[in-house]
């Protein structure tokens, strides 16, 4: 269905659990069309992740939670054994949609466990679990949003000139985005912040999204293409860089949308500071570097035909397109989490960052 309202009135991603449902924005339609759509079977869960339909890493992860749940909930199987087959296939299937973005299987795994850790109940009271869980990681995404606001907002000053890649904002989480918390928390206090978005190529997120959102909430937005980033950095109008990611490795380095590397390497030509925002969910000391992140490839289409009406590249040209890059830790002034702010060296501080969390969790 179609709809006038701002589109900061609609949930990026919510549940409809009396009708099996997890309901969306499609954001391939936007800005063009505000189009709610719901998702009701495994393949269509999958699309929308994969399609990019739903997109942001801790989008992502709130989708899979209710995704997995309202699957979960039809299994009709009242064994314990049947069911968490089941389950684990249907888990395995939404975790394939993409490889990069560590909140799918972060959150899908989390919801595993619930099953996991409840093997003594009964089929009904595991579902009912599971629709708590995946409640709560949503939940728990706004309240980590606002966190990373807070701290991020610590970075800069009234006045400031921001510029973002991509768009880590509202559309890619349930509630003031990562990368873009600060600019909404400071918007609420009058810091009267200059934004700078890169489009984005191939799939202008930053175009079609974040100045869509950024616009619609009142916020001073300018759009500019990606290789225009030095320009506006060379006239000092951009005091800070804040952008998300959708991995993080032990040593800082970090996998976001592709151009993001490069918005880095001239931000440290021109000593803006550069700042990663990043749940916790997003952060995995399991992978030691970026040299062991999967790079999504993406269809040639996205890069030749996608937004034009007519083909503008010649057909059978050869087309690399990465959905990420991996942004060097060296390049990176500060990664914003939800709890607190970890510096160089990374190996060390990321580490202390989850130590805080794992304090703060046993309270």
């Amino acid at each position: 269905m179609q709809n006038t309202k701002n589109i900061m009135d609609y949930d990026t991603v919510s549940l409809d659990d009396a009708n099996s449902a997890v309901v969306i924005i499609d954001q391939t339609k936007l800005p063009a069309k505000t189009e709610i759509i719901s998702l009701k079977t495994a393949q269509e869960i999958w699309d929308a992740i994969y399609l990019l339909k739903v997109r942001g890493a801790p989008a992502i992860g709130v989708a899979a939670a209710y995704g997995i749940y309202v699957l979960a909930k039809g299994i009709m199987a009242d064994d314990y054994d049947s069911f968490y087959a089941e389950f684990k296939k249907q888990k395995d299937y939404l975790d394939s949609s993409r490889p990069t973005a560590v909140n799918l299987s972060w959150a899908l795994n989390r919801m595993e466990q619930v099953v996991l850790k409840n093997a003594n109940k009964s089929v009904a009271e595991i579902k009912q679990l599971l629709k708590e869980e995946s409640v709560e990681i949503q939940e728990e995404d706004i309240r980590v949003c606002r966190a990373i606001g807070e701290y991020g907002l610590t970075l800069v000053k009234p006045g400031d000139g921001i510029l973002t890649h991509c768009n880590a904002g509202k559309l890619a989480t349930s509630k003031y985005g990562t990368a873009t918390a600060p600019i909404y928390l400071g918007q609420e206090r009058g810091y009267h912040f200059r934004v700078f978005a890169d489009e984005t190529r191939p799939l202008l997120q930053g175009a079609r999204l974040t100045a869509f959102e950024l616009q619609s909430s009142g916020v001073d937005v300018t759009l500019i293409c990606d290789n225009m980033s030095a320009t506006v950095m060379r006239n000092n109008w951009v005091d800070a860089v804040f952008v998300g990611c959708d991995r993080v490795a032990a040593n800082g380095d970090t996998a976001n949308k592709i151009g993001t590397s490069v918005v880095a390497a001239v931000a440290k030509l021109y000593h803006v500071p550069l700042y990663i925002a990043a749940p916790t969910s997003t952060i995995d000391l399991n992978t030691p570097t970026g040299n062991e992140i999967r790079i999504e490839q993406r269809k040639p289409e996205e890069v030749t035909e996608m937004w034009y009406q007519e083909r503008m590249a010649p057909e059978g040209v050869k087309v690399f397109n990465p959905a990420f890059d991996v942004t060097d830790h060296e390049l990176i002034a500060g990664i914003v989490t939800e709890y607190g702010i970890a510096r160089a060296p990374y190996t060390e501080s990321l580490r202390e960052i989850f130590a805080k969390k794992n304090a703060a969790q046993k309270k």
